[in-house]
């Protein structure tokens, strides 16, 4: 790729920078302003596809209970565990369910107890934040490194209610 040389800065002073703050600042805000409105339209939305659902949803549930019960009674006429219907399929499967107990500390002693660590999840990081606190020369020990970097940022003020530069 060609190299492109930078032009002069188009702001030419500090007047220029705050009031290019201004802008931004007003454009922020009118974002915010879409963006609520779009979000009120969507709430609005879903609330009357929600309430529109409603007798679907109760008509499909009624559907599945009948549909169960009769399944149910008639278990002995299925081809192993299901049928093929016309319109979907209907049959019964094996789930098994693990229930642990609320005190799970005594499960994960129990299964150390037996050998069985690789029932048990252990996940371990590296706390980037904490390691952050020590110094340099520990963190350089330790065998991470340190990337230090001047970040540009701006801040705009919400709470102006005149333009100083007017």
């Amino acid at each position: 790729m060609a190299r492109k040389r930078m032009e002069d800065p188009s702001l030419k002073s500090w007047d220029e920078v705050n009031a290019a703050l201004k802008l931004i600042r007003d454009n922020e805000i009118e974002l915010e302003l879409i963006e609520a409105d779009m979000g009120k339209k969507i709430a609005d939305i879903k609330e009357q596809a929600a309430e529109q659902a409603v007798p679907y949803r109760d008509d499909i549930k009624k559907l599945e209970l009948q549909v169960k019960e009769f399944v149910t009674l008639n278990k002995a006429e299925l081809k192993g565990k299901s049928r093929e219907m016309d319109f979907g399929k209907v049959g019964f499967r094996m789930s098994t369910k693990l229930m642990l107990p609320k005190q799970v500390e005594k499960v994960i002693k129990t299964l150390k107890k037996y050998g069985m660590g690789d029932c048990i999840t252990v996940k371990e990081s590296v706390n980037k934040d904490i390691l952050k606190t020590y110094d340099e020369k520990t963190i350089l020990s330790v065998g991470e490194t340190l990337k230090k970097e001047d970040t540009f940022w701006y801040e705009t003020n919400r709470e102006e209610l005149s333009d100083p530069a007017e």
